[in-house]
């Protein structure tokens, strides 16, 4: 049994190392340019998935390292979400979806965006298509109404008519829950 463990030990570490690599390697893309990421979004027929986030948040770091590096590292939300960050504050600067270059926290304003993280589900003009998430209170559940907001936009992208008839990502059962979700503005 000792030497079994001995010949596994080193190999557990390293694959635990590789792990930990690819998953350090992987970072969710910052907003430069809403423009392009919204010219792309709409030839591909995908939302974007815009990430309001603070420095000094930390839900902001477990909203990445849980739920949006884990995302980007599978590779299974490549054909249903195009994922970005935008920092607020600090002074940077973002091409909106219209071409204009201006303040994070102009664009930030915009939306209405007051709690980081905050994330929106946007067309590729900007518009919301989906319930708007603030912040994050059951990390449990979190991924549940990730993926739900994510399907509501893209069915809302893919199948205008048929998305009409829905209320966004919104939980049935909100009014008894301390999850923090806000209506998008119409």
């Amino acid at each position: 049994m000792k030497r079994l463990y001995k010949l596994l030990a080193p190999l557990s570490a390293s694959l635990l190392l590789a792990i930990s690599a690819a998953h350090a390697e992987v970072s969710v893309p910052v907003a430069t340019d809403l423009q392009q990421d919204g010219k792309q979004a709409l030839s591909r027929e995908l939302p974007v998935l815009l990430t309001f986030t603070s420095m000094v948040c930390s839900y902001c770091e477990l909203l990445e390292e849980d739920f949006l590096q884990p995302m980007l590292l599978g590779g299974e939300y490549r054909d249903k979400v195009i994922i970005r960050k935008l920092e607020v504050g600090y002074g940077s600067t973002v091409t909106d979806f219209s071409g204009q270059s201006i303040a994070a926290s102009e664009l930030s304003d915009r939306y209405r965006v007051f709690v980081t993280p905050t994330l929106l589900f946007v067309d590729g003009n900007g518009k919301e298509l989906a319930e708007r998430m603030v912040g994050i209170n059951t990390p449990e559940l979190f991924g549940g109404y990730l993926d739900n907001c994510i399907e509501t936009a893209l069915l809302r992208i893919r199948n205008p008519g048929a998305a009409a008839a829905l209320h966004g990502c919104q939980l049935e059962h909100a009014a008894n829950s301390d999850t923090i979700f806000r209506t998008a503005a119409p």
